[in-house]
């Protein structure tokens, strides 16, 4: 299996690293050289220097081959474009974005596109803690 990451930052390294563990054949894309530095000495994956709208970079990443994409680069929009350009224009199913805000992450998900929102998982569970903590109190 062959996954693409776009966006080689804390999440998209972490998620990199895990899935190579796992046996997957991984490449990572990112914009800066520096960001390799995160993927760790023994990294034995791919890593593609550029921007992942850039159409000549995907290829040289493998977008052709890949069975899933991951996309976590550090803007919404970006990782928006991006996960609908891979799903439309390279046809591959398996699509994940992160999508900061909320609301965008909402809209796109009721559209079909796979969204992961770490503010609206970081609110649900900070509520859920304050209730349980409240609970205890009464």
């Amino acid at each position: 299996m062959k996954l693409l990451v776009i966006g080689c930052g804390r999440v998209g390294s972490a998620v990199a690293r895990e899935f190579q563990a796992e046996g997957w054949d991984v490449v990572a894309v990112d914009e800066k050289e520096e960001a390799l530095t995160r993927l760790g000495a023994g990294w034995s994956g791919g890593f593609v220097i550029g921007h992942g709208m850039d159409s000549e970079i995907l290829r040289r990443a493998g977008v052709d081959e890949a069975d899933a994409v991951v996309v976590a680069t550090n803007g919404d929009n970006t990782n928006l474009v991006i996960g609908q350009v891979v799903r439309k224009r390279y046809g591959i199913e398996h699509v994940v974005v992160r999508v900061l805000d909320p609301a965008r992450a909402d809209f796109y998900a009721k559209r079909g596109m796979q969204t992961v929102s770490p503010t609206q998982t970081a609110i649900s569970e900070l509520a859920a803690r304050v209730r349980v903590a409240g609970k205890a109190l009464a």
